[in-house]
């Protein structure tokens, strides 16, 4: 667990009350389970229903093992789908923390940029950019990607 006077992220001015939310759970689910060097990341997203569903980074001891704070995020979300329904998400936040004790907003890692965009292209992903946070279509985050017809 982190500590409680970890800054949080200033909510940007053009971001939803729905995705402030999805900030606000991101933060709060980091705050509780927070381990240096396994539990580093937690993400938030909204699913095209209303659904919500949250994931924390889980690192392995052999790197390959370790798994995203997004795919957790992304297979409980299919999880609490009807079987027949599509994933589709909305939105995904995902925070760590930064040295200064203060959250940030990150970017998904290439894989997940490929995980989240191979379910939902149109999904709206967060991540800090040079003046700040700032939301990208999840397509648009992987230039030239080949879209694979399920």
């Amino acid at each position: 667990m982190i500590s409680t006077g970890v800054a949080a992220v200033p909510i940007p001015a053009d971001m939803s009350t729905a995705d402030a939310e999805l900030l606000g759970l991101a933060q709060d689910l980091l705050r509780r389970v927070w381990v240096a060097g396994r539990h580093e990341v937690a993400t938030a997203l909204r699913t095209a229903d209303g659904g919500v569903f949250t994931g924390v980074h889980l690192e392995g001891s052999c790197r390959r093992s370790s798994i995203c704070a997004e795919g957790v995020a992304l297979g409980a979300a299919r999880a609490g789908l009807d079987p027949a329904a599509p994933l589709l998400v909305d939105a995904v936040v995902s925070v760590q923390v930064k040295p200064a004790d203060t959250f940030r907003i990150i970017a998904p890692c290439g894989v997940c940029r490929e995980l989240i965009s191979d379910y939902s292209p149109d999904a709206t992903i967060w991540l800090t950019g040079a003046v700040g946070p700032v939301r990208m279509r999840a397509l648009d985050l992987l230039p030239e990607k080949t879209v694979r017809a399920w």
